[in-house]
C-alpha cells in the first residue's frame, strides 16, 4: 500500500477561513469559600490549517479554554465554534493530547493506535490497520508495533499518542502541555516531529504551553494570557519559516519579544497598571 493514501488530498491555497471561533468566552469555578473568573470575554479566531500556541502562568485559564473547544467543558457565556456549527460537547472532528500519555498498558503499540480509530467506524479492520501502520510510520515507530507500552521510552509514548490522536483524521488536535514532563533533549526531538507531521498532515493545532520558546518554535501565532481573570492581553505573529531550530539564535530573539511582553505585562499589574 501507498503511504500517500492516507495523505490529505485537499489543497489549503486559498483565504484562510476561520476553523475555531471563539467569541466573549466567560467561565467561572465556585466552591463556598470563593469565585474564581477562569475566563473573561476571550476572543479568538483560529484559522483553519494555523498552529496557535497559547502561553500563560499557571491559572491563566488556557486549559480551561482548551477544554471548552474540545467541548469538555461549557462557558457560562459566550459562544464556541467549531467551522460555524456551536460546540455542545466532544467529537471526533477534535482530538485531545495531554501532557500524560494515556495510553493503555494492556494493548501493544499498534493496539493503541488502532483504538483511536474506533472513531472511524466507516473503515473496515484492514483500513483501519493501514492506517494506524502509515501513522506509525509518521511518527517513527512502524517498527515498534508490537512492542509493549512499558517497554518504552517517555518520548516514544508521547509519539504513540500523537499516532493515535491524528488516525482518526480530525479537524482540530488540541494538545495540553504535551511534552511538559520530557526531559530537554527528548522534547527538541519531539518539536522536529511536530513541526514535520504539521506541514505533512495541515492539521488545526491549539497548543498550551509554559514555555515560551518551544511556542515560538511551534506557532503561526503566540497568545499570550493574563490570570485572574484569564484573558488574552497581547499575540504574537511567528513569521519565521519551518522547520525551526529551537536553538537559533532568530528563534531566541523572537522569544526574548514575548518573554519580555510577559514580564511587562506582570510589571504593571503589580503597579496597579495592568487590567483588574
Amino acid at each position: 500500500m501507498s503511504l500517500n493514501k492516507w495523505k490529505n488530498v485537499t489543497s489549503i491555497n486559498h483565504a484562510p477561513s476561520a476553523r475555531i471561533e471563539l467569541r466573549a468566552i466567560c467561565k467561572t469555578f465556585a466552591t463556598h469559600r470563593k469565585t474564581t473568573i477562569a475566563l473573561k470575554d476571550i476572543q479568538l479566531s483560529v484559522y483553519n490549517g494555523e498552529f496557535v500556541c497559547m502561553v500563560g502562568p499557571s491559572g491563566c485559564g488556557k486549559t480551561t479554554l482548551l477544554n471548552i473547544i474540545a467541548g469538555l467543558e461549557r462557558p457560562d457565556s459566550g459562544e464556541a465554534l467549531l467551522s460555524g456549527e456551536h460546540i455542545n460537547g466532544p467529537g471526533r472532528s477534535r482530538m485531545v493530547m495531554f501532557q500524560e500519555h494515556a495510553l493503555f498498558p494492556w494493548l501493544n503499540v499498534l493496539g493503541n493506535v488502532l483504538f483511536g480509530l474506533k472513531l472511524k467506524p466507516e473503515l473496515s479492520s484492514k483500513e483501519r490497520l493501514e492506517v494506524a501502520r502509515y501513522y506509525l510510520h509518521l511518527v517513527g515507530l512502524a517498527h515498534c508495533e508490537k512492542s509493549n507500552v512499558h517497554e518504552l521510552s517517555g518520548g516514544m509514548k508521547q509519539r504513540v499518542a500523537l499516532a493515535r490522536a491524528l488516525a482518526p483524521n480530525p479537524h482540530v488536535l488540541l494538545m495540553d502541555e504535551p511534552f511538559g514532563a520530557l526531559d530537554a533533549i527528548t522534547r527538541e526531538q519531539l518539536y522536529g516531529d511536530v513541526q514535520h507531521l504539521w506541514e505533512t498532515r495541515q492539521k488545526t493545532v491549539v497548543f498550551v504551553t509554559h514555555n515560551v520558546r518551544e511556542a515560538v518554535c511551534l506557532g503561526d501565532r503566540v497568545i499570550l494570557f493574563s490570570p485572574n481573570p484569564g484573558r488574552i492581553f497581547r499575540e504574537f505573529a511567528i513569521p519565521l519559516s519551518r522547520p525551526r531550530d529551537i536553538n537559533s539564535i532568530t528563534l531566541a530573539q523572537y522569544s526574548s519579544h514575548v518573554t519580555a511582553a510577559l514580564k511587562s505585562f506582570s510589571t504593571s499589574r503589580e503597579m496597579g497598571g495592568g487590567m483588574g
